[in-house]
């Protein structure tokens, strides 16, 4: 494995993983021995050819699947009964909006994290204004989600994260399906947001634009991890692992 003295070597770790391994029920090995350390303020993007293992690893970092190995964010080692904590400190915005979004208005969708958490109605609708103040969405309270554009759901599903007030935020493929403008706006959302950050995508544009630090997995493994303008320059690994420079 190709490896590079990462950024904010001297940064408090808000994401440790350890030698993790998981199979899917017909058997396939999705991930074989995944370790992987993110320091708090660091951007990462996770890159690789599809099937990789990048979504499945980001579905164990919030518990929605659970494999072998050690996973711990901030200081809670993830296990069954830290879910709901550990969920509240990982925000998942999925690829695609419609998996996300499920009430009846943006509000009611904003809202949803925040009111499972217990709050009071003031601080609910506190975090609301403030997580659709953040993706610029601060009129679309009242609207029907189901009714909004591509690049506008992605906003929404962003918000109903950050209400949630998270240590990291993990995206998979936050760029697929936008037009260039939307594509733009979401790259100068990403990089407002002052936050820990995971991002799997194939948008190499995207990657070296916002992200410092790259990490390519292949068939379950990281297989080079550093630099992302180092990397980049490595054209016969960037081939080999089904990749192109931007």
């Amino acid at each position: 494995m190709i490896t590079q003295q990462p950024p904010h070597e001297n940064g408090q770790p808000v994401l440790q993983i350890h030698d993790l391994h998981f199979s899917y029920p017909d058997g396939r090995k999705a991930l074989r021995g995944i370790s992987l350390q993110i320091k708090r303020g660091e951007r990462v993007a996770l890159v690789g050819p599809n099937g990789a293992g990048k979504s499945t690893l980001m579905l164990h970092l919030n518990g929605i699947l659970l494999g072998q190995g050690q996973i711990q964010i901030g200081n809670l080692a993830l296990h069954e009964e830290n879910l709901p904590l550990i969920r509240a400190k990982v925000g998942l915005v999925f690829q695609n909006p419609d998996d996300q979004l499920f009430s009846p208005t943006v509000f009611d969708d904003v809202a949803f994290g925040p009111l499972h958490m217990g709050l009071a109605e003031a601080e609910v609708r506190a975090r609301v204004a403030r997580a659709l103040s953040q993706v610029s969405m601060s009129d679309y309270a009242d609207r029907l989600s189901y009714h909004l554009s591509t690049g506008e759901k992605k906003r929404i599903t962003i918000a109903t994260v950050l209400a949630m007030q998270p240590e990291i935020l993990v995206f998979d493929e936050p760029s697929a399906g936008l037009d260039p403008r939307a594509r733009r706006g979401l790259i100068n959302l990403l990089r407002d947001l002052k936050l820990t950050m995971l991002v799997s995508s194939h948008d190499m544009r995207l990657v070296a634009e916002l992200f410092p630090r790259m990490v390519i997995v292949d068939q379950g493994q990281i297989v080079a991890d550093g630099q992302t303008d180092s990397l980049l320059k490595e054209t016969a690994l960037l081939e080999k692992h089904g990749l192109e420079a931007p």
